[in-house]
């Protein structure tokens, strides 16, 4: 096989989502062409030898060899991973990688008073809704915070709004009330809990989804008009179904805006 694969990788403050593309794919879902994808542990301080031991382990069991590979986008919001993901690529990849951030091409203006402050994932997450829903648009990205974005009908990131995440919410809820455990998020049978952890999956899967359509009314109203709404990370999917305003889910949205990214700034479009 030609090295045609796509590796791309983002790094959140909680997991990290990596997907291998083939480049022959055209591209034209978040889904397409995807041979793989993994979920881990973000671990600042994994050596970038380290990171070759588990990604090995993983492209063997798909049957995925390294020479096949043939490029690399990265999104990250923690400096020392970003370091540590150039190294790998350089020592086992032999390419350049794709690293977003200031002088990558992204073929998005990012109207926000200071441009560097913008998350590379959530750069990422505006670029690939454009290319498949258009604008204007909200991105609600599910992680350690909710992000909501705002992509205006002319493709241009406008800002946005971040809250805390579900997950550490609850787990600042549970630590610091002694009779509360840690649940599992799935939906109750009824919005009135009738025992603990009911109640407390209803406050966080119906209480979260009120805040999100709460929040997509207001930036709707703000936009002067209807707006698609996009969901992705982790607990999109769970979210979704008790959210009215979530539209699309696109799990893989993050790696599909590396690809796009990684397209632009290699001359592939």
């Amino acid at each position: 096989m030609s090295a045609n694969l796509l590796l791309t990788v983002d790094v959140g403050n909680t997991q990290t989502v990596i997907g291998l593309y083939d480049g022959s794919s055209s591209g034209v879902s978040a889904e397409d062409g995807l041979v793989e994808h993994w979920r881990v542990s973000t671990i600042p301080d994994r050596t970038a030898d380290e990171l070759a031991s588990l990604l090995g382990g993983f492209f063997r069991l798909s049957r995925i060899a390294v020479d096949d590979i043939g490029g690399m986008a990265v999104c990250s919001g923690v400096p020392r991973v970003q370091s540590m993901l150039r190294g790998f690529a350089e020592r086992y990849l032999h390419v350049d990688p794709t690293v977003i951030g200031p002088g990558v091409r992204t073929g998005m203006p990012i109207l926000y008073d200071n441009a560097r402050e913008v998350g590379a994932d959530r750069i990422a997450n505006a670029v690939a809704t454009y290319e498949l829903f258009g604008g204007p648009a909200i991105i609600v990205d599910f992680g350690t915070g909710n992000n909501f974005d705002i992509v205006s009908a002319e493709g241009e990131f406008l800002g946005g709004a971040i809250a805390p995440g579900i997950e550490i919410s609850m787990d600042a809820l549970t630590g610091r009330a002694a009779a509360l455990g840690s649940i599992e998020l799935i939906e109750p049978r009824s919005v009135i809990g009738k025992s603990t952890v009911e109640s407390l999956q209803s406050g966080a899967l119906y209480g979260f989804a009120a805040s999100v359509d709460g929040m997509v009314a207001r930036f709707q109203d703000e936009l002067g008009g209807e707006a698609v709404v996009v969901a992705t990370g982790g607990l999109a999917p769970v979210i979704a179904p008790v959210a009215s305003s979530l539209e699309h889910v696109e799990p893989h949205l993050t790696l599909h805006g590396l690809r796009i990214v990684h397209a632009r700034n290699s001359g592939e479009s």
